[in-house]
């Protein structure tokens, strides 16, 4: 269960970037078939889920101790 917790945020990011991806293929999609995302309902899916899972992992807080090392390290850098 912390598992889930500790990555919710991403999970939520591949449910939204699955469900926008399939929607692209289902309204916009290429009938021609040479388009390699949008041609078939996993590639659009797939690729929506990891962009989802990218835009989403933006958002996470970052840790205030990470946040310290970081300042720390770029105070020696100097």
């Amino acid at each position: 269960m912390k598992f889930l917790l500790k990555y919710k945020l991403i999970f939520i990011g591949v449910a939204l970037g699955a469900a926008a991806g399939y929607a692209y293929y289902y309204f916009v999609g290429c009938s021609s078939g040479t388009c390699p995302i949008s041609s078939h309902p996993f590639n659009s899916t797939a690729y929506g889920a990891i962009l989802g899972a990218l835009l989403f992992t933006g958002f996470k807080k970052e840790n205030s101790n990470n946040k310290k090392f970081k300042d720390e390290k770029q105070q020696n850098d100097n």
